[in-house]
């Protein structure tokens, strides 16, 4: 009774060992005696073989002692695997004993675990992280910014790089409209017979000098 009170729990643990290791060693037990019992065996038929024909009667004594003795033997083999049958089932029934154990530590560990924090916890953490990044990027953009550019208006700037975009574009098309009305021909740009710069006598004389040397060249290679 007193025993319900204190430490029966603990013997309730202690029962599944109990039991594993009290039929391991009765199984232990029952396989010498079989061991035994099939040397027996094989004696009894080893004086059977050997009287058969000269002492039938020591013969068949030793035949009847051997089906006594394999009577016994397949007695014994049952309980083996009876008892083997129930251990396995012990001890199948402990590791699943042993194995709920540790689920349940470890449910209890998980739910510790959650009890420092839930859902919503960890919503507000995530929303305090996205807000510190938020920031963070925001400080890094200011740090990163010129001096002085925020008195600069960007409109003007756009309206001042499509000013300079359009001047590029005009002086384009005066460079072409001049270059075609270079290259067409005018009445000013007609070819026209040269004005004579020196004196025509001058000219003149000159061309008859030519004559003159040409002739008698001529004349030097006909051999007159």
């Amino acid at each position: 009774m007193w025993n319900y009170f204190f430490g029966g729990g603990q013997q309730k643990k202690e029962l599944p060992k109990k039991a594993i290791v009290k039929l391991r060693e009765h199984i232990a037990t029952l396989n010498k005696k079989q061991g035994y019992l099939e040397k027996q065996i094989e004696q009894q038929e080893q004086i059977a073989r050997k009287n058969v024909t000269k002492n039938r009667t020591m013969a068949k004594q030793a035949l009847r002692r051997k089906k006594k003795l394999e009577s016994d033997l397949e007695r014994i083999e049952n309980q083996i695997e009876s008892l083997e049958t129930q251990l396995s089932a012990i001890e199948s029934a402990n590791l699943n004993l042993e194995t709920m154990k540790a689920m349940k530590q470890g449910a209890k560990a998980i739910k510790q675990i959650h009890s420092d924090f839930n859902v919503d916890k960890v919503d507000e953490t995530m929303d305090d992280i996205r807000d510190q990044v938020e920031a963070s990027e925001e400080i890094s953009d200011a740090i990163s910014r010129p001096l002085g550019a925020d008195n600069i208006d960007e409109d003007e700037l756009e309206d001042e790089l499509a000013q300079m975009q359009q001047d590029e574009v005009d002086e384009s098309m005066t460079n072409t409209k001049a270059k075609v009305e270079k290259e067409k021909p005018g009445i000013s740009q007609a070819k026209l017979p040269s004005v004579p710069t020196g004196k025509l006598g001058e000219k003149k004389a000159a061309e008859e000098d030519e004559d003159e040397a040409a002739l008698k060249q001529l004349q030097a290679e006909m051999g007159m």
